[in-house]
């Protein structure tokens, strides 16, 4: 991953085996959020991929995405070569068939509106139709193709994330922050949330409940109706966990879910880790909390200045030279 001429993750290679708890380390500025926001669609990787249950999710080239494209390159040809001979066509259309306190005749109006306009000749029609199409279908292809790998196309293939720094909705309240994280999953349209009709409530019932669930499952469900500003520190990070599990995501991703917590908090949370993986969820977390970190993972990935010195198990990572001088320091003998 680079950002100009700084390469903030080089050659990184991590897998992650289904149903394990696997941890990305390293000192502050190893490159580990960035990692994460590459692999969840913030950032477009510069170099590499990202498989999940070995595929690469990206948004599809469907019907949709093609009629799309047609519509735009249509919408454009007609606008550009409107545009082009505006002049005339107002003249032809509407000035020479008007007469002063006489009906306008509209079909007459329209007849001598595409007479004049497909009588142009090539340069007058034919040529800006053609370029219009061009730039409106080759705008609308660009637009697909930087957007094929964003964060609602990963998460719609099973990968959902915390934040190093916490991103609720602090105005709403704990169930209805849970309920957003549903959305991907939901069904009802515009038109049914409009009208309230009896599938919309029904789906609408049945999220709640299924909140209410995930916020029983991290310790909140007592404080359901609290709105989420009100909530001690630890306790948003456990709200931002349910609201990522709201999606039934494959895989999680905890950016430094310890960060803040006391000593009897951080116990708390790695119970629900532990909770999270043996209900079915594979968990891969950034942390520093070295306690954390050596208390419950699997596979423990090394970074430093963006790049991967180690990986191993907690005990192997533990007796590693390298990564006690990534930590430490390395002793200047003379």
């Amino acid at each position: 991953m680079r950002f100009g001429g700084l390469t903030a993750v080089k050659d990184v290679s991590v897998e992650v085996k289904s149903g394990s708890i696997t941890a990305v380390i390293g000192p502050n500025g190893a490159g580990k959020t960035t990692l994460f926001n590459a692999i969840t669609g913030v950032y477009e990787p510069t170099e590499g991929r990202v498989l999940v249950a070995g595929r690469d999710p990206q948004r599809a080239w469907t019907p949709r995405v093609m009629f799309g494209v047609g519509a735009t390159a249509l919408s454009t040809a007609i606008f550009l070569a409107v545009l082009v001979r505006v002049e005339t066509l107002w003249q032809s259309a509407i000035i020479d068939n008007y007469v002063f306190q006489q009906p306008f005749p509209w079909m007459k109006a329209i007849a001598d509106f595409f007479s004049t306009f497909f009588g142009g000749g090539f340069f007058g029609t034919w040529l800006p139709l053609l370029v219009g199409a061009l730039l409106g279908g080759a705008g609308r292809f660009v637009i697909w193709s930087r957007t094929r790998r964003t964060p609602d196309v990963i998460a719609s293939a099973g990968v959902a994330r915390t934040f190093q720094n916490i991103r609720l909705f602090p105005e709403l309240s704990l169930v209805e922050n849970v309920v957003v994280g549903m959305d991907r999953r939901l069904s009802t349209g515009f038109l049914g949330a409009l009208f309230a009709l009896p599938s919309a409530l029904r789906e609408r019932g049945k999220a709640r409940q299924d909140a209410l669930g995930l916020l029983k499952f991290v310790g909140l469900a007592d404080r359901a109706e609290t709105a989420a500003a009100n909530l001690p520190y630890g306790h948003q990070r456990r709200l931002e966990i349910a609201r990522a599990l709201a999606s039934k995501p494959a895989v999680i991703l905890l950016d430094e879910p310890a960060a803040g917590m006391n000593p009897t908090e951080t116990v708390d949370l790695m119970r629900l880790i532990r909770a999270i993986r043996e209900a079915g969820t594979t968990v891969v977390l950034i942390e520093h909390h070295m306690r954390v970190v050596m208390g419950i993972s699997d596979r423990i990935h090394v970074l430093q200045y963006g790049e991967k010195i180690a990986e191993g198990t907690p005990e192997e990572i533990r007796n590693d030279p390298r990564c006690i001088e990534a930590y430490l320091g390395k002793e200047e003998l003379g």
